[in-house]
């Protein structure tokens, strides 16, 4: 190999995007069970954030590598691996934790069973745009919620990729999506993208409004990866018999038991991760076929807000920070 090193980010303290730092590092070759990857371009997650300020479900191991997606090339296998991925295009399924392993970098060492074959017709921009989106909107929409024709969905930070994903899906099933946002800024894209409805919740009466669109029955199913305070409000919107799904805590308040609004109306308010799809085989089998499927067939498009070069890693932190994004931001390595 020509080229011994490649470029690897890595933090060497919890703080603000300016603590990731690009550094050059042997090249370094897959164990058991791992396949290297030449990555082509990596997708930015609101959990990679949260992890580099120590505020994620584990704890980084300092100095950390970061990061969930990636697309690339396999380059190499592990002793044990099945050598027909050797040269294949795959993307990373976040079928792993951050402690141990992270993407972003020119090459990558991943778990072989985190890896997915993405649909020839989409770009490495586009596969890196897949996994973390459509199968945490499959978990809690298809296989707990069973969504069907005519129910109301509430889809909660729509404009983040997961939202986006979310509101194709609840178009596919048939059922009918409300999108929220904070500021009409974002509602016209929404809309554009597939939601049924919008509402600008700093602008426009979140309950009233629900009433009005569901005819007073409320939202069957609630998507939500806010939490804190607003889930008071989530409840009351809900339909009797309703499923409020917690899927993040980007509020920075606690998060209370909307208890009375649960008596009342017999709600679940359910703590819900993709790690749930990763625990079963056979539904992360079946979760990949349908999203397959649909990026196949063109039903689902990864909505891609913007593209940084590699060097940029810490703007591109930055700008999701700024939740200015609709959709996917990406970082190109090639």
């Amino acid at each position: 190999m020509a080229n011994q090193t490649a470029k690897i980010v890595r933090f060497d303290v919890v703080g603000g995007p300016e603590v990731l730092k690009i550094r050059e590092e042997p090249i370094p070759e897959p164990g058991k069970g791992e396949v290297r990857l030449n990555v082509k371009a990596i997708g930015l997650n609101r959990a990679e954030v949260m992890f580099r300020r120590g505020q994620y479900l584990e704890a980084p191991v300092l100095p950390s590598k970061l990061g969930y997606e990636a697309a690339g090339t396999v380059a190499a296998v592990g002793p044990d691996v099945d050598k027909s991925w050797l040269g294949k295009k795959a993307s990373t399924v976040p079928a792993f934790l951050m402690t141990h392993y992270g993407v972003y970098g020119e090459v990558a060492i991943v778990p072989a069973a985190a890896l997915a074959a993405y649909p020839e017709n989409l770009t490495p921009e586009q596969g890196t745009s897949v996994w973390m989106q459509y199968l945490t909107a499959y978990g809690a929409l298809i296989a707990h919620a069973q969504i069907t024709k005519g129910d109301f969905v509430i889809i909660t930070a729509a404009s983040s990729s997961v939202g986006i994903a979310a509101i194709e899906m609840v178009k596919a099933e048939g059922a009918i999506s409300i999108a929220t946002t904070r500021s009409s800024r974002k509602k016209a894209t929404l809309v554009e993208v597939g939601a049924n409805h919008a509402i600008a919740t700093e602008e426009e009466d979140f309950v009233k409004r629900i009433s009005e669109i569901t005819g007073g029955k409320g939202a069957r199913v609630i998507f939500d990866p806010i939490g804190g305070k607003g889930v008071e409000l989530l409840a009351q919107a809900a339909a009797h018999g309703g499923t409020i799904f917690e899927y993040g805590a980007l509020a920075p308040e606690p998060t209370p038991f909307p208890l009375f609004s649960a008596l009342g109306k017999g709600l679940s308010v359910r703590g819900y991760t993709l790690r749930e799809v990763f625990a079963d085989p056979k539904l992360r089998t079946k979760a990949e076929k349908y999203v397959f499927d649909k990026l196949k067939a063109g039903s689902f498009k990864p909505r891609i807000d913007r593209v940084f070069p590699f060097a940029e890693i810490v703007a591109a932190h930055r700008y999701m920070e700024s939740n200015e994004q609709i959709g996917k931001i990406v970082v190109s390595v090639r």
